[in-house]
């Protein structure tokens, strides 16, 4: 099942970059993902809380 989901405050937008490329990341509300657009891969966040390991990053088409 799906969490619910939290959208990032803008400071902690602010403050997080792509561990990969350290470029900035954009949130997808719909699949409730930081998107690393440099990197082409989507961070997911899980029970609010932004998983930036690249291990469990989801490559983007």
């Amino acid at each position: 099942m799906r969490e619910p989901d939290q959208k990032p405050s803008a400071k902690m937008l602010e403050a997080l970059v792509c561990p990969t490329t350290l470029g900035p990341l954009v949130y997808d509300a719909k699949n409730n993902e930081l998107i690393s657009k440099n990197a082409n891969l989507a961070y997911p966040i899980r029970n609010g809380i932004p998983v930036m390991l690249t291990d469990e990053a989801r490559a983007l088409e």
